[in-house]
């Protein structure tokens, strides 16, 4: 690995239906607002750092945008 690569941030690897899910959902989303599929694959995009939970427990934050993810689809 290049040290330039390590400047750009750490590369995630993403299906493409978690890519389609964090296109979606840009931002925010209340995790209530979600269907079982979609919460489980929040859950996995938790995990994996993508999305992070905020502080009441309710809302996903999309992390993705950030400057030191990325994300890139299989």
């Amino acid at each position: 690995m290049k040290i330039l690569d390590l400047l750009k941030g750490v590369s995630t690897i993403v299906t493409n239906e978690e890519n389609k899910f964090i296109n979606q959902h840009r931002s925010k989303v209340k995790i209530h607002a979600l269907g079982e599929h979609d919460q489980w694959i929040a859950q996995n995009l938790v995990r994996k750092g993508v999305f992070s939970i905020s502080t009441d427990n309710q809302t996903l934050i999309n992390r993705a945008n950030e400057t030191h993810n990325r994300t890139t689809d299989i």
